[in-house]
């Protein structure tokens, strides 16, 4: 082994995917040893990473928070910093931190069937290293660290004032009495808009075409009655069992009777701004669900509106301009600062590069198998969330099949596990990673992204009994154990 340290599992990331993989390794595989890889000089993943203001989440703690660590604040809809507390309290709890190797990025990692290794090829603040696995667990998330999607828009040079993306939020900007122009319309931008409401000037969001947008309570009040009858932990429990029920329950009404799901919503926007501005301004063109609901807690991007602190301009930009934005139908917004909430990169495994015995591994030719590992690359899994719902509910999933297959490999003398297509699985229909979402990040990055068979629908919260059960087995004839 030319003297490398050698581990049992690595984990790649240290967020809300790449804890929760190593807390379930710590409870169900006591005896592996393992280390987790994070790039960054602290923990939390998107939650240490994102700095604009008013950062939340877009899923209720309840079910984005972790089944082995209840979530016991009062807030359903959690700041990013609430969050990112949470996240460090879990890692100390579980005795992780001491794991985590932080300031260290994956480079590569290359695959050897001599011996049934993985040898990474790291990179850090003391230099280059490397490290051997017998397994890989890639927690890496699905979107670039290194920056987000920032299209130059025509005449973008010409403007004076500052333009920042949400990704790269600096530290100095002083928005304080300024006129901001926000472009984007999805969970950053209605996150964004009423935090800067009451400080700027004017805040205005800019949108090619409008988003559904969901009004939620911010606080829950069968959460509140529960933690008093029964106390905050036993209340998580059931609050989390309920919302995740009604999440299945909510996609499936949307998906099978649309016109009423956007009865709900549209009347509850129409309570606050009128029906003018919702249909100018928040009636998309698609179905529920074909991209993402964002969720605002509370009805404050509404709220903004109301009282004019924030407004929506609708349509395609022209160009920027030295004082603003100028739309296609002559619309001139003014803005001293412009923030591009234009959306993310999305990547896979970290943006490391990957070979199976000197082949390099090409994401995007590969089948999933169950959404969590790759068609002929041998001992390695992926943690990928739902789409359409929140995304620990699946990892949580992923983690027990990961503990599984460990156990059985253990059992069987096995050494290395391959998912490897049945005979005519080739000619399945080769259906989209994303699980028919059509949001432009997703569409972007398609190419990059296995294929799933017809038989596995893993990403659809509407299935996601029909999930679990596909995760039960870790030896159904398309694992391949040696």
């Amino acid at each position: 082994m030319n003297g490398l340290e050698e581990v049992d599992v690595v984990i790649v990331g240290a967020g809300i995917s790449g804890i929760a993989a190593a807390a379930d390794l710590q409870r169900n595989c006591p005896d592996k040893s393992f280390v987790v890889l994070e790039m960054r000089e602290s923990l939390g993943g998107t939650w240490d990473l994102f700095k604009y203001p008013g950062i939340r989440s877009d899923s209720d703690m309840f079910t984005l928070g972790y089944g082995f660590k209840p979530w016991t604040a009062r807030e359903a809809i959690a700041s990013g910093g609430a969050i990112k507390s949470y996240l460090q309290e879990t890692a100390a709890q579980f005795g992780i931190t001491e794991k985590i190797r932080f300031g260290t990025r994956l480079i590569s990692a290359s695959w050897s069937s001599a011996d049934d290794t993985w040898t990474l090829s790291l990179s850090g603040k003391d230099g280059k290293a490397r490290l051997r696995c017998r397994f890989l667990h890639l927690a890496t998330g699905y979107y670039s660290y290194r920056g987000g999607f920032n299209p130059e828009l025509p005449g973008e040079d010409s403007f004076e004032g500052r333009v920042v993306h949400p990704q790269e939020w600096p530290d100095d900007l002083d928005y304080r009495q300024k006129k901001v122009a926000v472009i984007g319309s999805g969970a950053t931008a209605v996150t964004l808009i009423p935090s800067l409401a009451g400080e700027t000037s004017k805040v205005t969001m800019i949108q090619r075409s409008p988003t559904y947008v969901y009004i939620a309570p911010t606080v829950d009040p069968e959460a509140e009655r529960l933690r008093e009858d029964v106390g905050p932990e036993a209340a998580f429990h059931q609050i989390r069992l309920r919302n995740l029920h009604a999440q299945q329950e909510t996609y499936r009404q949307a998906r099978q009777n649309p016109q009423e799901f956007k009865k709900v919503i549209f009347d509850a926007i129409d309570d606050v701004v009128g029906v003018e501005i919702r249909k100018a301004h928040f009636t998309p063109t698609y179905e529920p669900w074909d991209q993402r609901v964002c969720v605002v807690p509370g009805g404050d991007l509404f709220e903004a509106i109301r009282d004019e602190s924030a407004d929506v301009v609708t349509g395609h930009i022209d160009r920027l301009t030295p004082t603003g934005i100028t739309m296609q139908d002559g619309t001139h917004v003014d803005a001293d600062i412009i923030v591009k909430a234009t959306g993310l990169n999305l990547v896979m495994g970290g943006e490391a590069t990957f070979d199976v015995d000197g082949t390099i591994v090409d994401f995007g030719r590969c089948w999933t198998y169950k959404g969590l590992a790759f068609s002929g690359v041998p001992n390695m899994t992926y943690a990928f969330g739902f789409v359409n719902s929140s995304w620990t509910l699946r990892i949580e999933a992923v983690n027990d099949f990961l503990c599984r297959v460990l156990q059985h490999m253990d059992d069987i003398g096995a050494v290395r596990v391959t998912p490897t297509p049945a005979p005519g699985d080739d000619e399945m229909p080769r259906l989209p990673y994303n699980a028919g979402v059509t949001s432009g990040y997703m569409q972007r990055a398609a190419r990059y992204f296995p294929a799933q068979g017809d038989h596995e629908p893993w990403l659809n919260p509407q299935n996601y009994d029909e999930t679990i059960q596909l995760l039960k087995s870790v030896d159904d004839g398309v694992l391949r154990y040696v």
